[in-house]
């Protein structure tokens, strides 16, 4: 089969097509022939040796994809070959082969039914920024009604999906993003108001649009300059849901800026989870997206030659998922 590989820990540049040995089926396992497979930072991350997760060489990137199962191995009950199927999370794409390939052989308790009513494209992105989204908001206990939720790189993977699944909880969620079009896209999804965190005024117009209250819970996806900014935007016991560092490490951070007001600022790891848990989280996902009439977000399908492209136009800041079409590729 065709997959793109990586030889080293040396960044996405080292990508190259390659001919791989079909994977085969091991107890409990079941592979399948992707559809779609969807980009996200963590495979930028892994190549460059900035993730936890330590694969052998040659590699095979992907954390998320959608398939057809075309072989079933031993003690598999609940999937049969031509089943439709999605990859909820696990290790696939992380310390084990992922999707980025024409077939992926993944563990059965790791696949997922497509909802009812998404399309494949919108399935095959979506179980890992969902997950992300969900555990940044659930992860500090109760939020309290109608709560002030701050989304930084709202129009990213899991940005979008923290402003939808915030919205259908029932919160006023406030969303940054730099370019108007995104901003007037995040407010049809759900977002109260957008502000752009190049303007240096826009902690101001946050603090003036509430009035008297504060941002209760911030899920940064950003880090780098812009999070002493975010923290300045918190209430009496704000938290920090800690995503990602699209920005690189916090320059100057004065620790003083937690103590009076008690924040905490803890980091989002949907690894942690066990696979009962994540799939309680999953099925709230999806109840609360049927009960808000939201879908998750595609920006752009590349054909399956082009996933340098791809890396491209994640690197660019997508609006919602980028995904690659893998069988196509043929």
């Amino acid at each position: 089969m065709r997959a793109w590989v990586i030889d080293d820990f040396k960044g996405i540049g080292g990508l190259h097509l390659a001919d791989v040995s079909n994977p085969i089926p091991q107890p409990e396992e079941v592979v399948l022939q992707v559809q779609y497979a969807a980009l996200n930072p963590a495979d930028r991350y892994l190549a460059e040796n900035l993730y936890p997760a330590k694969p052998r060489l040659p590699h095979i990137l992907g954390r998320d994809g959608i398939g057809m199962v075309v072989e079933v191995g031993s003690g598999v009950k609940d999937v049969r070959v031509g089943d439709r199927r999605s990859i909820l999370r696990g290790e696939v794409g992380g310390n084990r082969p992922g999707t980025f390939a024409q077939r992926v052989a993944v563990p059965a308790q790791d696949l997922i039914e497509i909802p009812a009513g998404w399309s494949e494209p919108e399935a095959a992105g979506a179980t890992l920024v969902y997950l992300t989204a969900y555990q940044a908001l659930t992860m500090w206990g109760p939020l309290p009604p109608s709560a002030v939720v701050l989304v930084t790189g709202a129009s990213g993977g899991v940005g979008v999906a923290a402003v939808q699944l915030a919205a259908a909880l029932g919160h006023k969620v406030l969303a940054l993003s730099r370019r108007p079009e995104k901003s007037r896209r995040l407010e049809q999804l759900g977002a109260t108001a957008t502000f752009n965190p190049e303007d240096p005024k826009w902690r101001e117009a946050v603090k003036s649009l509430l009035g008297m209250r504060r941002v209760d819970l911030a899920i940064d996806n950003i880090g780098g300059k812009l999070l002493p900014e975010v923290i300045d935007t918190l209430g009496e016991q704000g938290r920090v849901s800690v995503v990602g560092r699209l920005a690189g490490p916090v320059p100057s951070f004065n620790t003083a800026t937690l103590f009076f007001r008690r924040l905490r600022l803890g980091g989002v790891a949907v690894g942690a989870w066990a696979n009962a848990e994540s799939r309680a989280a999953w099925q709230q996902v999806v109840a609360l997206l049927a009960r808000a009439g939201a879908r998750p977000q595609v920006d752009k399908v590349f054909p399956f030659d082009q996933l340098p492209q791809a890396f491209e136009r994640l690197a660019r800041g997508p609006m919602g998922k980028v995904l690659l079409a893998v069988r196509s590729g043929g």
